[in-house]
């Protein structure tokens, strides 16, 4: 799923299962002012929906080609709750605008990728 330029995937059912993600954030998203929601920077490429209790995913990678100097706040948006798990996911960029990056990988935790750091992994 690649440059669409909201939610690439929403995951809205429980039991769901990924073992496979690849994904691509929009190139050319106007600017960070019109890439925003409900005070958020950017949506997330993978959202599992707030009412989902149960979803197990392995192996996403999320990059960026940002022509723009916005900022994605995160990767993968999921609730917090035992039963939504996730593994082994890395984000990377790729490069062109300075100031562009992606915060975090899920949820407020991972590392920032950008110009000075291309990439970024969990350990889990």
């Amino acid at each position: 799923m690649e440059h669409f330029e909201e939610y690439q995937t929403i995951w809205n059912g429980n039991g769901g299962r990924v073992y496979f993600y690849q994904s691509e954030i929009p190139y050319d998203v106007p600017s960070q002012n019109r890439w925003t929601h409900n005070g958020v920077n950017g949506y997330a490429s993978f959202k599992v929906g707030d009412a989902v209790t149960s979803h197990d995913a392995r192996g996403l990678g999320i990059y960026c080609v940002f022509y723009n100097s916005v900022v994605l706040e995160n990767a993968v948006e999921t609730p917090q709750t035992a039963g939504v798990a996730f593994q082994h996911m890395i984000t990377v960029w790729l490069g062109v605008a300075g100031g562009s990056a992606i915060n975090h990988i899920i949820n407020g935790q991972g590392d920032t990728v950008n110009s000075g750091r291309m990439t970024a992994r969990t350990s889990y």
